[in-house]
């Protein structure tokens, strides 16, 4: 291992706080890991961590480092990439973490495009809602839809997902056929609660450009989109949802749309990923190839009032 791969080494364990997990991530044995940064240490004449059966820190000398291990880091990227003649050139292990319906529904039909443009990029996506540690999964970035609440992340907003209102045909003939908000009370909602929350969410709209809200009883309460929707199918109630989540089933009459005057405000869409100077080419492509993918499901703030 060159000095280069001492210093990315070095970074990884300084960033996760632990030689194990880092060896993990950068698919190594852990001695292998141990080794490069005793010869890293004896190279630089300076201790960089404080290790403990629990957990590694770093020393002042390694903080040091570190800053300018990043920057060389990424120059040296920078440089590998300046004559490269295509985007079929950029290689590398990416991985990305995303909610599991836009994988299923939007990521994954399309992949066989991103590895025609990127054949040599080796794509570990992960499909989640929960909230994830980038650093210590050892996870490139992350897609996310709404409020964000990790201000130690940097955010690229990809937009504002449409939303829309949606019950099942079974279930309106029963209930009938909302027409106002007024009628919402006297109908059932399927209750959405947050994994990270679990607290039921309540029926929202935009009317005369202000935010309204209005309580709705639930049978039955979710916390993951797959049975949000699955009991609308089932005529469980009405449900406020992404539209893209939806559209196959608005287009072969499983699902109607309901209250099209009232519905929820857009949802934001972002990108995130844990420190600005960590953009590599891998990174990059990914994150340009699924902005331009979601673009078509997305809304500009004006369609929210």
């Amino acid at each position: 291992m060159d000095k280069i791969g001492r210093l990315r080494v070095f970074i990884q364990v300084a960033e996760v706080g632990s030689f194990v997990r880092a060896s993990e991530i950068m698919l190594m044995p852990k001695t292998t890991a141990s080794s490069a940064i005793q010869q890293l240490e004896h190279e630089m004449g300076a201790r960089l961590f404080h290790r403990t059966t629990r957990r590694v820190q770093l020393t002042s000398d390694g903080e040091r480092l570190l800053e300018r291990a990043r920057i060389l880091l990424d120059e040296m990227a920078a440089l590998d990439r300046l004559f490269l003649p295509s985007d079929a050139s950029i290689g590398g292990r990416l991985t990305v973490d995303v909610p599991s319906r836009i994988a299923r529904r939007i990521i994954v039909p399309a992949l066989p495009d991103f590895f025609t443009r990127y054949p040599d990029i080796q794509l570990f996506l992960s499909a989640s809602d929960r909230h994830i540690d980038l650093v210590q999964e050892g996870v490139d970035c992350v897609v996310r839809v709404g409020e964000l609440h990790d201000s130690s992340l940097v955010s690229q907003s990809l937009g504002r997902l449409g939303m829309i209102n949606c019950a099942s045909p079974a279930y309106l003939q029963q209930q009938g056929v909302p027409l106002h908000t007024d009628q919402l009370t006297a109908h059932w909602a399927v209750g959405y609660a947050q994994p990270s929350l679990m607290t039921a969410s309540v029926w929202q709209w935009w009317q005369h450009g202000e935010r309204m809200e209005k309580a709705i009883p639930s049978r039955v309460t979710v916390n993951n989109a797959e049975n949000y929707i699955g009991c609308c199918l089932a005529g469980m109630g009405l449900i406020q949802i992404p539209r893209f989540d939806v559209q196959h089933y608005l287009d072969d009459g499983q699902l109607v749309e309901v209250l099209p005057q009232a519905r929820a405000p857009a949802m934001n869409l972002a990108l995130l990923y844990p420190h600005r100077r960590q953009r590599t080419a891998r990174f990059s492509a990914f994150a340009d190839w699924f902005g331009r993918l979601i673009a078509p499901f997305c809304e500009t703030a004006q369609s929210d009032n």
